[in-house]
């Protein structure tokens, strides 16, 4: 390991990681979660299980050279993961973006730094951590997170505890299904779904501003190109976004009934780009399919911290955990 370039910082550090589908993020944070130093790098190249488990071991010390700190200063590592994990035992079950399978992530970085506690959790579950903790979340006491991207991430947080399950972490809520015809939410409301539709009334003519400025193909079709489009005039593409988010107001009415949150919070890219429409239609399909005593007894919020949720919510989480 590298030298720090300084001791400009003496006390404990918590490390947050994020291992995303097409990038590693680390940072190094105080315990007030003040940013220290960070290190960013692709996975391209590093899909592989060794590969990986090596970049992403040399990104966290390169973010420690940046803040200047040394390893022994590390008191406890939270690992955000894209995929299912056993949170019991450490383990990364499936990571399908990587191709990897029954990864011992805990057991790699307890090794890698001298035995350092080392939690791992969902990468949703930890942006909605994170939520709760530092962001839209503050001061609730059951919270859900759901994040509709190209499919739609889910996490919930009860009485400051992640929900997760014997073996596995949970809230799959992208694969409720949607009657016997094998839909789910994921296939019918995540913003894939979405571009699918809104490529289609480009291509009939329907939406002309979308169709100018990405034609049909979905990869180009994002988020802001969707609001952009409303914002110019196709009401074609307003009306799909609108059926999602009505959509998604079905799977949030289940999560009510189940959970009973006091707040619920919509984060990605979508929410960010059309806050306001998209909230106010998931908001209004889920109280329409709720009974009576649970109507309104919740709020919906648009998520707070963006991009660094994940990486902040891991280091959370595995600091409370690793001091109980």
């Amino acid at each position: 390991m590298s030298t720090p370039k300084s001791a400009s910082h003496t006390g404990p550090v918590r490390i947050g990681l994020d291992l995303g589908g097409t990038k590693i993020l680390a940072k190094v944070f105080t315990e007030s979660y003040e940013t220290l130093g960070k290190a960013k790098t692709k996975t391209e190249g590093h899909r592989g299980v060794k590969s990986g488990l090596k970049r992403m071991v040399l990104t966290i010390e390169e973010a420690l050279e940046e803040a200047g700190v040394s390893a022994d200063q590390i008191t406890s590592i939270g690992v955000g993961c894209p995929g299912p994990v056993n949170p019991r035992t450490g383990v990364l079950i499936e990571a399908p973006n990587l191709g990897w399978k029954n990864v011992p992530i805990t057991e790699h970085f307890s090794k890698a730094f001298g035995g350092v506690p080392t939690v791992i959790c969902n990468d949703v579950d930890a942006g909605i951590y994170a939520e709760y903790e530092m962001g839209a979340g503050k001061g609730s006491d059951c919270v859900v997170g759901i994040f509709p991207g190209t499919g739609i991430g889910a996490g919930a947080v009860v009485g400051g505890q992640l929900l997760q399950g014997a073996k596995l972490s949970c809230m799959e809520l992208g694969h409720i299904p949607l009657g016997l015809n094998g839909s789910s939410l994921e296939t019918e409301c995540s913003r894939l779904k979405i571009a699918i539709e809104s490529a289609r009334a480009a291509y009939r003519g329907l939406a002309p501003h979308l169709l100018k400025t990405c034609g049909t193909d979905i990869s180009k079709i994002t988020s802001g190109k969707l609001a952009d489009s409303i914002a110019n005039g196709d009401l074609a593409i307003k009306e799909i976004v609108v059926t999602a988010a009505k959509t998604l107001g079905v799977g949030v009415a289940t999560v009510v009934h189940l959970l009973a949150p006091d707040k619920i919070i919509l984060g990605g890219g979508l929410v960010e780009a059309l806050p306001d429409l998209f909230v106010k239609h998931v908001r209004k399909s889920a109280n329409a399919h709720l009974i009576e005593t649970y109507r309104d007894s919740f709020k919906i919020v648009a998520a707070e911290l963006e991009d660094d949720a994940g990486v902040m919510g891991a280091a959370a989480w595995a600091a409370r955990k690793s001091s109980q």
